[in-house]
């Protein structure tokens, strides 16, 4: 079960896709989109990737930040944006901390959920029925945006 509406989305540090720390921390006083998925370059994935790095222009400029999220290592990561020009971080969770922490495991890949976090770092939005096809635009509406 997701966490929920209101929780304290938890603390973390992982390495990004060019092997950078990213803390969560990083991003206080913005909004961040925190999107898990299953694996790089899969049919589902790649649809949901490329769907946040077509709206990324309607996410810049509004103090919102799009990290993906899976068990993937950082050459994987590497690969998956090169091949697709993803224009977003994804964070390696190689040893599913983060999948845990926000209690997204599908039995040893990340589910599908996405959390936006207010700039005060709390949950403001679960989805746990994502449209992969549709996503990015699916999280603006939500975000107001």
């Amino acid at each position: 079960m997701p966490l929920a509406v209101g929780t304290d989305a938890p603390a973390f540090t992982v390495k990004d896709t060019n092997g950078n720390t990213v803390s969560l921390s990083d991003f206080a006083g913005k909004t961040v989109v925190l999107y898990f998925y299953p694996k790089d370059d899969t049919p589902g994935c790649t649809k949901q990737a490329c769907s946040f790095r077509d709206a990324q222009s309607n996410y810049q400029g509004k103090n919102v930040v799009v990290l993906g999220v899976s068990a993937d290592d950082e050459v994987s990561h590497q690969a998956f944006t090169q091949k697709y020009n993803l224009n977003f971080p994804l964070l390696a969770d190689k040893d599913k901390t983060l999948i845990n922490a926000y209690d997204v495991d599908g039995g040893g890949y990340a589910k599908r959920v996405t959390y936006v976090i207010d700039p005060n770092g709390k949950i403001t939005h679960v989805d746990a029925n994502v449209n992969t096809t549709t996503h990015a635009s699916d999280v603006l509406a939500a975000l107001g945006l």
